[in-house]
């Protein structure tokens, strides 16, 4: 019996006479994706076999397979000759430490094999019942587990019980590149993989504000992007330096409208970004009404700087939905690390909630906002994660 993993697709079986370039970019990214262990991969119609690795690295294979996007199921298996007696003693070896209820399932894609897909998974049943009958029954309804035998046309049976559900979604790149806005906090770095499982590549932009905030916010920030780089094979960082943009708003203009100015250069310092680098959106991680940069006439003030479309994958989301996702993808312990970002730097004590865009632009015109884009654009670090 050798050991195998199952990976399966799903949405991409939506796809017409398109459909080999999602597959091909799906069996780029996985084979990137276990780089670093010693195995093979295997195309079938509409599904993947990882095999020929050794019995240590499954879980490494695993882990590392449950963060590509386009994959909607994995399932460690055996793969045994399509031969009775090598299944029987497959299905058999499986069930060894098994216990409650069970039934068996078979799906004949073979169809040379002698035995019919019904009569085999009885035959099957018996066998099962006849060894392990003292702590195993038969229940076709509601079973504790479903042994299931996938009847190659290779001549290949694949047995196997356990089905793992993947991100699912699209494979990174093929929904073209965005701009993520990549704060320390919780929601960026979740709107990231959101768009990530939709297919879309990744790039990140963070606004750095030293001296009012550390390396060590700088390093959270880091942190959060190499985790990210998992689900979006590999990401590239653009740290940006905020200090003087903050500075000149906090001296020159209203104090309540400090952060929708922020957040009005930010958008367009990002919008610039991803012009320069082959960006398509820009994407953040805004819920709408949860802070005061968040409410519909703030998000309207900060949409009208850019032409860009802006994907705001949270938007209908709440915090107790978005910390959920976080903790699924591994991001929330590192987000909720006490360092604070550019956004608390010279935060007003009553923020506009629906700043009006006349009085925008006034404030604003007191400013060269030209100039000061142009300056965080010439000082920007680049990060490779």
């Amino acid at each position: 019996m050798d050991r195998i993993v199952i990976i399966r697709v799903c949405e991409i079986f939506l796809k017409g006479k398109n459909r080999f370039y999602f597959v091909n970019l799906l069996e780029e990214h996985i084979k990137e994706a276990l780089k670093k262990v010693k195995c093979d991969v295997k195309k079938l119609q509409m599904r993947y076999l990882v095999e020929n690795f050794d019995e240590s690295d499954y879980e490494e294979i695993v882990s590392a397979l449950l963060k590509v996007s386009g994959i909607h199921t994995l399932s460690p298996a055996y793969g045994v000759k399509s031969e009775y007696e090598k299944i029987r003693d497959c299905v058999l070896k499986i069930c060894e430490e098994k216990t409650g209820t069970f039934k068996v399932e078979t799906n004949r894609a073979d169809k040379s094999f002698p035995i019919h897909s019904v009569e085999l998974s009885s035959t099957l049943g018996g066998d099962i019942l006849e060894k392990y009958g003292d702590k195993l029954k038969v229940d076709v309804k509601e079973p504790s587990f479903v042994v299931k035998v996938d009847l190659r046309e290779n001549g290949e049976a694949l047995v196997y019980t356990d089905v793992i559900k993947g991100i699912g979604g699209m494979p990174v790149g093929s929904s073209g590149k965005g701009f993520l806005m990549l704060s320390g906090g919780i929601d960026s770095p979740v709107a990231g993989y959101l768009m990530c499982k939709r297919g879309m590549k990744i790039s990140a932009v963070h606004f750095h504000s030293y001296p009012y905030t550390g390396e060590a916010a700088k390093e959270k920030v880091v942190a959060l992007g190499k985790l990210l780089s998992a689900y979006n094979i590999g990401l590239t960082l653009y740290v940006v330096k905020f200090t003087e943009i903050q500075e000149k708003i906090h001296e020159k203009c209203a104090e309540d409208l400090m952060i929708t100015m922020m957040r009005r250069f930010m958008m367009r310092i990002t919008e610039k970004l991803a012009l320069r680098y082959g960006g398509q959106a820009i994407i953040t991680g805004e819920s709408l009404g949860q802070v005061a940069s968040q409410t519909t006439e703030s998000i309207t003030s900060s949409n009208s700087v850019v032409k860009m479309p802006v994907f705001r994958p949270l938007i209908a989301f709440d915090k107790l939905e978005t910390i959920g996702i976080a903790e699924k993808i591994g991001t929330y312990e590192t987000s909720v690390l006490p360092y604070e970002d550019c956004c608390t730097v010279f935060l007003p004590k009553f923020p506009a909630i629906k700043p009006k865009p006349e009085r925008i632009l006034k404030e604003e015109a007191k400013l060269d906002v030209d100039a000061l884009v142009k300056n965080a654009l010439e000082n920007v670090e680049i990060i490779e994660l």
